[in-house]
């Protein structure tokens, strides 16, 4: 059973006047506990297409399912509960929060959108934190530790919460050549113990090549049908 499956699936933006498409009918198919990368130049549809799989932006047309969940069917509350729940992010920048400590940016998400008790929350913390060698920093701002580290943060948090899916928008493009790597086995390991699902939205060569299955985009249409390495 499928993870995401995409049907003639389809993204047209309103410019004024001009429709814009930028996801023009893809099929697709991911299975659960893959890693995966969506590549392609600037302009190809990768980000687009990472904005409807994270539940952020509705198909036009076609259908996209996650976990057997038509995102098209999804209200605004719905979309929202449902990433909660089911999907987690890494990006780029790290998008940590200046003013919290590591430990208060992994909880973030159970606080502020799962809700859960306080002792539960510490636990799973701490847990996600050992596992990608970040405990001794857990009271540490972002602004006092180093770019690959934060980018472990990154991955904790996205983890915290137990998602299916794990969207990641080219997570090493502000590393170094050898962090970049040590943070992409890193997310292997995190997939291999958790069971989690990783599609990355990426044009680095370094994710392409450890990468399981690649869908190669160029201007809003799949040039493969998943190449698997």
């Amino acid at each position: 059973m499928s993870l995401v499956t995409a049907h003639n699936l389809t993204k047209t933006y309103r410019a004024g006047d001009i429709d814009v498409p930028a996801i023009k009918g893809v099929d697709f198919a991911i299975a659960p506990a893959s890693f995966v990368a969506f590549v392609g130049p600037s302009g190809s549809g990768k980000s687009t297409l990472l904005n409807m799989l994270g539940c952020l932006d509705h198909p036009t047309s076609g259908t996209l399912k996650l976990l057997s969940t038509d995102i098209a069917t999804l209200d605004r509350k719905a979309a929202a509960r449902f990433r909660g729940e089911h999907i987690g992010f890494v990006f780029q920048d790290f998008n940590l929060i200046p003013v919290l400590t590591v430990f208060e940016n992994v909880e973030y998400p159970l606080r502020m959108v799962l809700n859960w008790p306080a002792e539960k929350r510490r636990d799973q913390v701490l847990r996600l934190l050992a596992a990608v060698g970040m405990s001794d920093q857990a009271d540490k701002r972002p602004d006092q530790i180093s770019g690959g580290q934060k980018q472990r943060v990154a991955v904790a948090r996205a983890l915290v919460s137990k998602p299916k899916l794990v969207l990641a928008d080219e997570p090493t493009a502000n590393l170094d050549h050898d962090t970049a790597y040590r943070i992409l086995e890193l997310m292997k390991q995190m997939r291999d113990e958790f069971g989690t699902t990783f599609i990355f939205s990426t044009h680095d060569p370094k994710i392409m090549g450890e990468a399981e299955v690649t869908f190669s985009l160029e201007d809003g249409r799949l040039q493969n049908g998943g190449h698997r390495v």
